[in-house]
């Protein structure tokens, strides 16, 4: 299978706001992600997760190195989901999905569809004020997968829901992967979550940032939540982290 993703040599480096210290959070980091694999970064907070995220996503530009995706010379349609749902409020719900579906060029036709898949086809017309936070969620990865992106990456998506809601999501996050995989990244604090879903998980430590360990997780698709070797990926990661 192809590198889709390729971080390459990255630096970066961050002033604190109050000291003006200069403060390395990655340094000649490399990761490579597999086209259609769905790679979870995991590790303590300010180890530099979101940081690899964002470049990813272009929102950050590393010092030195570098990321490419594959093909160069195309132009990936890149979906992301965000910890909030970061909805147009003034917008319905129809709306929101249609908007970024026309802007990546792929149409409204399957609005109604992806609508249907997270349950909320009769919600088409309401603006997000009137949902919960469940269904706010559901409408941004409904919104992600209406792009049809070649990139996906997710930001701690269920970090802000209760248990029950996040593993409900988690599952359906799974279902509309698996119907057309895109190459993915994910950052959670949910080692679980990571073990549900991810095909390797990196353990990241230190400052700057290292990969302690990266995990395969071989366990086939569709996946139980009560899987018990999810729960060994679990015990493994967390005896890393706390040595």
């Amino acid at each position: 299978m192809s590198v889709a993703v390729r971080f390459s040599d990255i630096g970066k480096s961050f002033s604190r706001p109050n000291s003006g210290k200069v403060e390395e959070v990655l340094h000649r980091f490399d990761l490579d992600i597999r086209a259609g694999e769905l790679v979870a970064l995991v590790g303590p907070s300010g180890v530099g997760k979101t940081t690899l995220l964002h470049i990813a996503a272009g929102l950050e530009t590393p010092d030195h190195g570098r990321m490419d995706t594959e093909p160069q010379q195309a132009v990936n349609r890149l979906g992301m989901v965000f910890q909030q749902p970061r909805l147009l409020e003034w917008r319905t719900v129809r709306a929101n999905i249609d908007l970024v579906a026309k802007a990546a060029g792929r149409g409204t036709a399957r609005t109604a569809s992806l609508l249907a898949q997270v349950g909320l086809l009769d919600y088409a017309d309401a603006y997000p004020g009137a949902l919960s936070g469940g269904q706010r969620q559901r409408v941004a990865i409904a919104r992600a997968f209406a792009i049809e992106p070649e990139i996906l990456l997710l930001d701690e998506p269920f970090s802000a829901l209760d248990e029950l809601t996040a593993r409900r999501l988690r599952i359906l996050m799974q279902e509309m992967w698996l119907q057309a995989p895109p190459t993915g990244l994910l950052v959670t604090h949910n080692m679980l979550e990571a073990a549900f879903l991810a095909d390797k998980i990196v353990v990241l430590g230190g400052k700057p940032a290292r990969t302690i360990a990266t995990i395969a997780v071989d366990l086939p698709r569709p996946r139980d939540p009560e899987d018990p070797e999810l729960f060994a990926a679990y015990r493994c990661i967390m005896g890393l982290l706390a040595q």
